[in-house]
């Protein structure tokens, strides 16, 4: 054998290799990715089968919503905290649906029209302090989630999934 022929060798494996090791690099990325994925996905669904996440919608659902600033001054602390918890849980929802952390279908599957009647309760309240404050960032996530759900329920209204025949496919 020649030199050139050991080289062409060797440079043919090397390649190889190297293509070999970007495949399982990438392959492993989008492994972990997945995976970070699903944990997020089922750490949100927790989040929302907690008794302080009931009360909270069991709140916003029944409760008197303060449709100013002032008003909301007025409530005893205990509402007011919860309505401020409220705003920060949907708040966060945003962040992580926009920032592409977990998908809108989760959302849209899990509280769906709540988002949109919340934000319509809260609007008032944060509409009023965005000027008062003045903080024009105030609840933009719970804003614009609102806005995306009440935009997919209008435009592409999905059926129960109850009237589904058959199981979902896997992604």
């Amino acid at each position: 054998m020649t030199s050139e022929l050991v080289t062409l060798i060797a440079n043919v494996a090397l390649t190889l290799s190297f293509i070999v090791a970007l495949v399982f690099g990438i392959a492993q990325v989008r492994a972990a990715e997945r995976d970070r994925r699903e944990r997020l996905t089922l750490e949100t669904l927790r989040s929302f089968q907690t008794r302080d996440f009931a009360e909270l919608i069991y709140y916003v659902n029944y409760g008197n919503i303060p449709t100013s600033a002032a008003e909301l001054q007025t409530l005893p602390a205990k509402e007011q905290a919860m309505l401020i918890q409220l705003g920060q849980e949907m708040e966060s929802l945003g962040i992580l649906v926009s920032e592409r952390f977990i998908d809108i279908d989760l959302v849209d599957k899990t509280l769906g029209s709540f988002v949109v009647t919340s934000w319509e309760k809260y609007k008032g309240v944060f509409l009023d302090i965005r000027e008062a404050q003045p903080d024009p960032f105030l609840g933009e996530y719970f804003q614009w989630l609102a806005e995306r759900i009440a935009e997919r329920m209008a435009q592409n209204p999905r059926p129960p999934f109850y009237l589904n025949k058959q199981l979902p496919r896997k992604r």
